[in-house]
């Protein structure tokens, strides 16, 4: 894998403390709880926590499910009640942030996809005396919300990362699949691509939790468009409805796509996608967790106000080999 932020490397003192995860499911405003990850390993000793994840997922995002394995590893470590509730509406995420303050939980992770309608929310929780970590998105106002630290990628610069790939395979015109319209992490890292592509960048909207819609549009405009000769899809799931679309429209067009899951490094190997950009999720929400309790047991705060970068890192069919092994078991 080609890394393209030096920060990465701080966290192979924590990837080397990860073990294997277990794969789960979450969906829109759904709550679950996990303390035993059934690994057979013996937890910490510390008191008893409960933390609580608050992401931005729309139903059926695999991602998500990665995120959450890490986070049910790293639970069932530290003796941590794990509670989990999403939704992709900005409003409802922000009730739910409201309800496990309410609960007096003692720590919550949670996303800044829309970061105007859960920042008040959150800083509701900081002022409450709950620590609160952000993960995945919206890095750049998480120190505004009172947040102790941010886990993720700097999607501006995966997006640039991306343009340059772009660059070096010769691209002249792509399609940028935005699957939530108000997401300011999908929409940053479109506007990465744009700012260093030497071609040309065309947006389009879908609606995400509509996969045969979705597909419909983007065979659509490959239909209209026969001079896209690339496809960047923001998420794992709309690679695999892209190179449907794509042999629907009988386009050319190389699909290229953020994130990872089993389907996607499939298709790397089959030569159906042309790269990914891995942002580490498992380790994501592995972190997340393991940062609170290492700051209620320790008084530890990651990061030292800079965010803790799990990527980008860009994965072609050569990395294959390296990654079966974690997509399998949905760790990666």
């Amino acid at each position: 894998m080609r890394t393209h932020r030096k920060a990465a490397a701080l966290l192979a003192a924590c990837a080397l403390a990860l073990a294997a995860g277990c794969s789960s499911e979450g969906g829109k405003k759904s709550e679950e709880k996990n303390g035993d990850s059934g690994t057979g390993g013996k937890s910490v000793s510390t008191p008893r926590l409960k933390i609580a994840m608050v992401t931005h997922s729309g139903e059926g995002d695999t991602f998500w499910d990665i995120v959450q394995s890490g986070a049910k590893q790293a639970a069932a470590k530290d003796n941590v009640e794990f509670l989990y509730a999403a939704d992709k509406e900005g409003k409802e995420q922000a009730q739910l942030i409201d309800s496990y303050v309410a609960k007096k939980v003692d720590g919550i992770v949670v996303t800044l996809a829309k970061p105007e309608a859960v920042k008040a929310s959150v800083q509701k929780a900081v002022a409450a005396g709950i620590p609160v970590v952000t993960i995945n998105s919206g890095g750049e106002h998480s120190r505004a919300t009172g947040a102790l630290s941010h886990i993720g990628q700097e999607e501006s610069v995966a997006g640039e990362a991306v343009g340059e790939e772009l660059n070096k395979r010769g691209r002249k015109k792509a399609l940028c699949v935005i699957h939530e319209q108000g997401n300011v992490s999908l929409e940053a890292r479109c506007a990465g691509v744009r700012k260093t592509f030497e071609g040309t960048v065309e947006n389009l909207n879908v609606q995400g939790t509509d996969m045969p819609g979705s597909t419909s549009s983007i065979e659509a405009k490959l239909q209209s468009g026969k001079d896209i000769d690339t496809v960047v899809t923001l998420g794992a799931p709309f690679a695999a409805a892209s190179v449907k679309a794509r042999t629907g429209a009988g386009s050319t067009a190389e699909v290229n796509t953020f994130d990872l899951n089993a389907e996607v490094v499939r298709r790397l190997k089959a030569k159906e996608i042309g790269f990914a950009v891995d942002q580490q999720p498992y380790l994501q929400g592995y972190l997340a967790v393991d940062g609170l309790w290492l700051h209620k047991t320790n008084g530890n705060v990651l990061g030292g106000t800079k965010p803790v970068l799990t990527g980008p890192a860009l994965v072609t069919e050569k990395d294959v080999p390296a990654l079966e092994k974690y997509t399998a078991r949905g760790t990666r």
